[in-house]
């Protein structure tokens, strides 16, 4: 069990590790500029989002646990509530059944969010918390908006006006 439990943590890290973005990619300092229209940041916003979006993860988990480094049961209750996470949500291959019923994924996912929301406000660290995650989705914001998407691979990259720009038919652009 102990073994399959490490091994599931770390496929599960290898996986997060490999769909990361090179750093050397997110941090080019020449691919920043300012946008040449509110629509042209837009555009950035989404697109940066969507390609880095496990480097800005893994950014904002690393803010938080350093905000939580001062708790010491801070950080216990929320390995307690990621490993909640991890089992009940990310690494079940089969549907949960709880005495013979079957718990759909949303039923998951929101007792999980209640968890970590209690377990936020139980150890005191709800409004550090909460500050530190909006500090660093202002600054992970400007930087998506800041950086230019010329570089990036276009194979992952949606555009956000979507069906807006469909060429079904043939190119012709003047149904919109």
């Amino acid at each position: 069990m102990a073994n399959q439990v490490i091994s599931g943590i770390k496929e599960t890290a290898q996986s997060i590790n490999g769909a990361a973005r090179p750093w050397g990619d997110f941090l080019d300092l020449s691919a920043f500029s300012f946008p040449s229209s509110f629509s042209d940041a837009t555009t950035r916003l989404t697109q940066n989002l969507t390609h880095f979006r496990i480097n800005y993860t893994l950014i904002l988990s690393v803010l938080l646990a350093l905000t939580l480094i001062t708790r010491p049961i801070a950080i216990l209750a929320f390995v307690a509530v990621g490993l909640a996470w991890f089992f009940l949500y990310f690494a079940r291959e089969e549907a949960l059944t709880v005495f013979g019923f079957t718990v759909d994924d949303g039923v998951v996912a929101v007792l999980l969010i209640g968890l970590t929301i209690a377990a936020l406000v139980t150890t005191g660290v709800w409004l550090s918390a909460l500050t530190t995650v909006g500090f660093g989705a202002l600054i992970l914001s400007l930087h998506a908006a800041l950086r230019g998407t010329e570089d990036l691979v276009t194979d992952d990259l949606e555009s956000p006006y979507g069906p807006m720009l469909s060429t079904a038919d043939n190119g012709d652009y003047s149904g919109i």
